[in-house]
């Protein structure tokens, strides 16, 4: 048998991983991966193992693993940019380590001297072998070495320096490689980021807002703390089957109509609605966003109304019923006669498949480089897997949320295929045993290596009973709940911060819905919850342990009405306690004694500003809704006094 076919040593398995290595996990820049890697070999060799980094076929670093416990290696490396990478583990015997180490037991164990200058031999014989691949210093320090223990000496064959001197150079003869792991890694928005809905079209001051209006209210969005303006269709809306307020079936004079009907004779996906200012206003909001700070996020959806330019040039692309008619988009009893899906399957597929992504494409060359995808899941996977591979090759700063509401086994397997932020199921988890178990899954399973949570206490489609029935109380708690629960939120803003709560009578979403009529919104309302946002944004972003999910543990309470969780970046370690009970003044102690936490420290609460010294492990809390239902705190040590931050400046 050659022997360059097999090895002595046996990788077991690589971690992390997704589905046996068949989908990549993801990071996003500066976030590390730690790494476990299971290699064993018959007998009692010692064995060395290192982890292999390459992004587009060059090598990005090797990085050394140490032995934890049980044949375990493990160790850390951080991807220094964004990209597709592959990673690899590499183990082999560690020969003069091995050697060293018995060699240390033959004298302990009083070998006669004859037994140990062929021992020494033996190590100088390695020695040499190494030195004959190294240079300049090293190889005459090894050959000096080899020399030594060829004469008998003994010191050189328990000298660390002298082992490390040999693992430079060791030509690793005998190594197994595991299969490659995917790695891709995002820019930083991907995975610390707060978004901000609105309707350009609900913008304005007076009647049908523009794009012009919309951005004129970016710098307010800023000033909350927002990172990402996620805006609803842009694009002309189809008069037939036009819906009109709260989804009725035919619309009055003058309604707008729903903007995930798109298409019309101004034109389809590619276009702007000149109700909303064209495309020359469109490349004024994102010059203007781009000043701010501001990214913004489009939402795509494939779809067309009856009036799209595609149904007329292309029928083909779309079902037909029995009758010849193109079939609209319906879920029985209800009927979206004003939306006609795509047929991804039709005969003409890759024409269809090639335009789709050609509308990402349009979008991106004019600064738009953040998607909100509309329902993924009734498309097909494999055009989800095309397309994206595809458009992350050429731009891999792309970020893709899919609004997935659907079972978990699609909204997972969805962002396998290239969805970097999917919407959770958050909404619908509010006691406190539904959070901890969802949130558990969230960041303690397979899951967290590559679904990543982007929380949303509302949206167009959705206000749950929780927040119609809870009042503004409510409003603070999910909000506060989104933030700090997962590094990535978004709020459907204006009804949110102005605690607009009216449920429609048959569904859980808003009456009066901004989906198909336009809204005024008194933007600077000083009874609205802005000043709540710019709070809890700020103490976001000046806590890194908010930052990320992974270290997320939720804490002992003697309430089952609070709910209370610690994160920790390095020794910024920020407690969160909420009162669920959007009602009631409710209380409890918090067990801190599962916690790593500094001995002797206070508490400082981000929110409110106060402090507090707690005598030991337990923390006694009390939160009235009416006045503030959340406390995040910053431990610190006792020495810190209210005059080194500048949080109530």
């Amino acid at each position: 048998m050659n022997e360059k076919l097999w090895s002595r040593v046996v990788i077991t398995y690589v971690e992390p991983q997704v589905n046996g290595g068949r989908w990549p996990i993801r990071r996003s820049v500066g976030q590390s991966v730690s790494v476990t890697v299971g290699a064993i070999v018959d007998g009692h060799d010692m064995l060395r193992a290192e982890c292999h980094l390459v992004l587009m076929d060059e090598n990005s670093g090797v990085f050394p693993l140490t032995l934890r416990y049980n044949d375990e290696y493990t160790g850390c490396f951080t991807p220094p940019s964004i990209g597709c990478y592959t990673y690899r583990a590499c183990a082999w015997i560690d020969r003069f380590g091995t050697w060293q180490e018995e060699f240390a037991r033959r004298v302990k164990g009083g070998a006669a001297e004859p037994e140990i200058l062929v021992e020494l031999r033996t190590g100088a014989d390695l020695i040499a072998e190494v030195a004959e691949l190294a240079t300049g210093a090293d190889r005459s320090a090894l050959h000096k070495a080899a020399k030594a223990l060829e004469s008998g000496h003994t010191e050189p064959a328990f000298e660390e320096e002298l082992l490390a001197l040999y693992r430079r150079h060791d030509p690793k003869t005998g190594a197994a490689w595991s299969d490659d792991r995917l790695l891709v890694v995002d820019r930083k928005l991907a995975t610390f980021a707060a978004w901000y809905e609105f309707f350009p079209r609900s913008s304005g001051a007076i009647g049908h807002g523009t794009l012009d209006d919309a951005a004129a209210r970016l710098g307010g969005i800023r000033k909350m703390g927002f990172d990402v303006v996620y805006l609803p269709p842009v694009h002309p809306i189809g008069t037939t089957f036009r819906k009109g307020k709260d989804n009725s079936p035919a619309a009055e004079a003058g309604e707008p109509g729903s903007p995930w009907a798109i298409g019309s004779g101004e034109g389809g996906h590619k276009s702007v609605s000149s109700a909303l200012g064209g495309l020359e206003a469109f490349n004024r909001f994102i010059k203007r966003a781009n000043e701010l700070g501001l990214a913004v996020a489009l939402d795509i959806a494939f779809q067309c109304s009856p009036d799209h330019p595609y149904v007329t040039d292309h029928p083909e692309w779309f079902r037909k019923r029995a009758d010849g008619s193109i079939r609209y988009a319906e879920n029985p009893p209800k009927k979206y006669q004003d939306v006609y899906p795509f047929d991804f399957t039709c005969a003409d597929f890759p024409a269809l498949w090639e335009e789709l992504k050609s509308i990402f494409e349009f979008w991106i060359e004019r600064g738009v480089h953040i998607f909100r995808v509309d329902n993924p899941h009734t498309k097909p996977f494999a055009f989800w897997k095309w397309s994206l591979d595809a458009l992350y090759k050429e731009h891999p700063h792309l970020i893709f949320l899919a609004e997935a509401f659907s079972r978990p086994k699609i909204m997972a397997h969805l962002a396998t295929l290239g969805f970097n932020n999917s919407y959770t199921y958050f909404t619908w988890r509010n006691s406190k045993a539904e959070l901890e178990s969802y949130f558990e899954e969230l960041t303690k399973s397979e899951l967290a290596e590559y679904f990543r949570p982007n929380l949303w206490p509302n949206t167009p489609d959705i206000l749950h009973d929780y927040l119609a029935h809870g009042g503004r109380a409510a409003h603070l708690v999910r909000f506060a709940l989104a933030a700090t629960l997962s590094s990535v939120y978004g709020v459907y803003g204006p009804p949110y911060e102005h605690v607009v709560h009216r449920q429609h009578p048959d569904r859980e979403e808003y009456a009066d819905n901004e989906k198909y009529e336009v809204r005024i919104w008194n933007w600077d309302d000083p009874t609205s919850l802005q000043p709540f946002f710019r709070r809890i944004n700020r103490i976001r972003k000046e806590n890194p342990a908010l930052h990320g999910n992974r270290s997320l543990q939720f804490l002992p309470t003697t309430n089952p009405q609070i709910v209370a969780y610690i994160k920790a970046e390095s020794e910024n370690i920020i407690i969160c306690v909420v009162n669920l009970d959007p009602r009631q003044i409710q209380e409890c102690t918090v067990d801190l004694a599962a916690t790593a936490l500094p001995e002797g420290f206070q508490l400082h609460d981000l929110v409110g500003g106060e402090r507090y010294f707690p005598a030991g492990t337990v923390h006694f809390v009390r939160l009235d809704p009416n006045i503030m239902p959340v406390r995040i705190y910053r431990v610190l040590s006792r020495t810190v006094t209210e005059a080194d931050f500048d949080y109530y400046a």
